[in-house]
């Protein structure tokens, strides 16, 4: 009979084995320039996000921001708090169920909700709020973490 020894999949990985439960939070005010600079990276120039007579008059009543906008923040937690560094996604299912306006503040926030513990994969449970505390985005995403740990030059 030979014992079953599973490997450790977080060996190498800058902030360790996350645990179930615990959770991280930013927020950040959006502004006319990440709509700007959304646009420059994905050629997305809806009215909704630059002409304000338009949106004014439009059901969300404001300029809004691109979805990708108020998405990124959750990148930002999963890249460098929780998970942290070396974290990319492998799977999300988001809904976007408000829109954010430029100039609002929104808080993203992820908890950990499975860990693996033969391979660094992480399911989380995302949302960003306003700062009224409306929910405008919820989901759960799929995490994998590279080890980035730098290799012991003396080896």
């Amino acid at each position: 009979m030979t014992a079953h020894m599973m490997k450790d999949g977080w060996i190498g990985i800058v902030n360790g084995r996350p645990q179930v439960g615990a959770f991280a939070e930013r927020s950040r005010r959006t502004g006319f320039e990440d709509v700007e600079a959304f646009t420059d990276m994905t050629g997305d120039r809806n009215p909704l996000h630059y002409d304000k007579e338009l949106a004014e008059a439009s059901v969300f009543g404001k300029l809004i921001v691109q979805g990708g906008v108020t998405s990124g923040i959750l990148n930002a937690l999963v890249a460098e708090d929780l998970p942290g560094p070396g974290s990319v996604f492998l799977e999300v299912a988001w809904k976007f169920v408000k829109a954010v306006g430029v100039g609002e503040l929104i808080t993203g926030r992820v908890e950990v909700k499975e860990v693996r513990a033969d391979k660094p994969i992480t399911k989380l449970e995302t949302s960003v709020r306003n700062e009224a505390g409306d929910i405008c985005l919820t989901g759960t995403a799929t995490v994998f973490t590279v080890p980035l740990a730098k290799a012991d030059p003396s080896q």
